[in-house]
């Protein structure tokens, strides 16, 4: 980061909250009777988890991941390591992984992948962002807030280098 790198804010945290009051009543209405899942990838997902889990009237459980393909830069090594795997059974449970941003698709198709071999009895994806334009590998988002341009991203939960993750907003960053 250069003294010349600018924050542009993409969301407000009014459109935000928006958009997780919408994703929250399209999954309780979805899992209404049920005690879902709901699997958070850290560290991204955990701002997004916390105020979506606090607008579902629904009894569920949570548990967290920790899955690594950036390293310290901006771009995706494509390589994913589990840095922290699940403490719950998946087998027939109803399962909702919660994720801060689709990108390429490598880490949460992998996620997907993994969970689906551990026979759930449903699994879904609930993404806060998408980011079509840098797809590699298909990846199914069951629940969306929003649709994001190809710009590297910061704030409510998203990172760069471990910082700005506490930011109200979700921002873009320009250097130059």
């Amino acid at each position: 980061m250069t003294a010349e790198t600018r924050f542009h804010v993409l969301f407000t945290r009014e459109e935000i909250s928006a958009a997780v009051e919408r994703l929250a009543a399209e999954i309780e209405k979805d899992y209404l009777g049920k005690n879902p899942l709901l699997i958070g990838i850290l560290k991204g997902s955990f701002i997004f988890l916390a105020d979506l889990v606090r607008r579902l009237g629904l009894t569920l459980e949570i548990d967290f991941v920790r899955l690594s393909s950036y390293g310290s830069g901006t771009e995706s090594s494509g390589k994913i390591r589990v840095e922290r795997g699940l403490r719950t059974q998946v087998r027939g449970r109803d399962v909702l992984v919660v994720e801060d941003i689709v990108d390429t698709g490598l880490t949460t198709g992998f996620l997907m992948d993994y969970l689906r071999r551990k026979n759930p009895a449903s699994l879904k994806l609930c993404a806060l962002t998408d980011k079509p334009s840098r797809r590699l590998t298909p990846v199914t988002i069951d629940y969306l807030g929003f649709t994001v341009p190809d710009k590297f991203l910061v704030g409510y939960g998203l990172d760069w280098n471990q910082k700005f993750r506490n930011l109200p907003h979700i921002c873009y960053i320009e250097e130059g």
